[in-house]
């Protein structure tokens, strides 16, 4: 099942194994039952502390990752290869005895619950998303007994993924109930659960130097390099990493070859924590105001001052804003190809969007669909030639320009879109079952309606030092009039800003 570069880097793992566990598989004669069958027996083969069991769970083929003598309630019901095989390296350290790398006010949260939550996760092993969500279930599985976790590839368990209505992926549920769609942190779930920070803890905070709103790389960078003059820095992030989060392969981030965007993330985040700076995770800013000090108000009620503040949240996908998309989000309307797109073997589905990242997630989409069509408003595409080439050459492709959606339709799930060719002016309806949106971004500014100055797009307008139009306010990354959307950019405006905003202190 393992190439031998996986089983040597595999091996070292191992030798990390503190006390001994116990694979039990539950397996048929179906051709997943034999390659679990082999995967779990190999792993077993590498490791003196793993001995296998077979036996009956829930689902066939799945097998449980458990201490001698003791249930864990982690589970995997199918191979956990390609982005989820992380997670199974975490699970065999972590239900061994290796302490989680979490800090400890998370792992005492979690070990306070005393309500019995039973988690069910189903993922795609092509998502990027969803190894987090695992991982963090998996974790608070081994930490609390009363916590228990299966991942579900919904490849292997497709009739079941069908009869829970299961179109976007991570889905996580809770006691049998749907719970959550989409990425999750493990601090996100115990402040869905009811275990968040209080709002009278912010509150108690004293005045800052620099406030960061924002942790993606414009803000991680800001926070760096504000924390390195020795100032008292803090930052508010409702998701640290940001938009790279949802980014798969980064392959233009100068000195790294290759790299994935959670994996950026999870080093900014460790970059940042390197400093005395105070991080405020998911905290959504609503309301900032310049007085003697400036103060932003988060959603839940909690007012923060600082002499400065830089404002770096950001960018999100654009919506097309028409009838049936807020309906049938994770009902079929997708925003990440990578993720989702295995949900849809098999089937017909459409791409919003010509540009670069529509037509790469139609390709992408070609070779998993039945059949895709894509949906561009303009008269041509916009993504470059080679890629348009590519896409043409594609037999079960079909290209729509001149095409603005009017609808996207459905009952409990999508059946169709409904769109008008702009140079007829005819109605057209399209039967299919996933509609997946890539028109660009929009940045997070709303909440500065009114308050500071933007363009038509919503962008903050700053000038060489990243300053705004109050004094002491300063922006940097995808939410500013940047002439480009990149996380080199991002970084280094991130970074002009913060020096910016130590010179504004110096000077004021």
């Amino acid at each position: 099942m393992l190439d031998k570069e996986i089983k040597a880097q595999l091996n070292q793992y191992l030798e990390l194994l503190e006390n001994d566990i116990v694979l039990k598989v539950s397996v048929g004669s179906d051709d997943v039952s034999n390659n679990m069958l082999e995967l779990v027996n190999e792993i077993a083969s590498m490791s003196s502390k793993i001995t296998v069991e077979e036996t009956k769970l829930e689902r066939t083929p799945s097998f449980s990752v458990n201490r001698v003598g003791e249930d864990t309630g982690i589970v995997f019901a199918g191979l956990p290869l390609g982005e989820e095989f992380t997670s199974l390296i975490l699970a065999l350290l972590q239900v061994s005895g290796r302490a989680p790398k979490v800090d400890q006010s998370v792992i005492d949260q979690i070990k306070s619950i005393d309500e019995e939550y039973h988690f069910e996760t189903f993922v795609s092993l092509s998502c990027h998303n969803c190894p987090e969500v695992v991982q963090a279930l998996n974790i608070m599985s081994v930490l609390n007994p009363n916590i228990t976790h299966t991942m579900i590839d919904g490849a292997t368990n497709k009739e079941e993924a069908e009869e829970r209505n299961v179109r976007a992926v991570p889905a996580v549920f809770l006691n049998g109930k749907f719970w959550n769609g989409g990425r999750i942190s493990i601090q996100e779930i115990l402040a869905k659960l009811g275990e968040g920070t209080s709002v009278e803890e912010f509150e108690e905070k004293d005045p800052f130097d620099v406030l960061v709103i924002g942790g993606g790389p414009a803000g991680a960078s800001a926070a760096i390099y504000a924390a390195r003059k020795g100032i008292r820095t803090g930052i508010v992030a409702e998701r640290f990493g940001g938009q790279i989060l949802d980014t798969l392969s980064i392959e233009n981030f100068i000195s790294v070859k290759e790299t994935q965007g959670p994996k950026l993330a999870q080093a900014l985040e460790e970059h940042v924590k390197e400093y005395d700076i105070d991080v405020m995770d998911l905290q959504r800013a609503k309301r900032l105001e310049k007085k003697d000090l400036i103060e932003v108000e988060l959603e839940n009620g909690a007012v923060l001052k600082s002499k400065s503040v830089i404002i770096s949240t950001g960018a999100r996908w654009r919506n097309v804003n028409v009838p049936g998309e807020e309906e049938f989000k994770n009902k079929g309307v997708a925003y990440c190809p990578h993720c989702d797109g295995p949900l849809y073997e098999g089937k017909d589905v459409a791409v919003i969007g010509g540009g670069n990242s529509g037509v790469e997630a139609a390709i992408d989409l070609a070779g998993i669909a039945k059949h895709v069509t894509v949906l561009e408003f303009a008269s041509e595409l916009k993504a470059d030639q080679v890629l348009q080439e590519r896409l043409y050459s594609l037999p079960n492709v079909t290209v729509l320009t001149n095409a603005a959606t009017k609808e996207i339709t459905g009952t409990d799930n999508v059946n169709g879109l409904t769109y008008t060719d702009r140079e007829t002016g005819e109605e057209h309806h399209i039967e299919l079952e996933g509609v997946f949106v890539q028109i660009g971004l929009v940045p997070n500014t709303e909440w500065l309606e009114g308050t500071l100055e933007r363009n038509k797009f919503g962008e903050i307008i700053v000038d060489k030092q990243g300053a705004t139009s109050i004094p002491g306010v300063f922006a940097a990354g995808d939410c500013t009039d940047s002439a480009y959307n990149q996380i080199v950019i991002s970084m280094g405006s991130g970074a002009t800003a913060a020096l910016g905003a130590f010179d504004y202190l110096i000077r004021n």
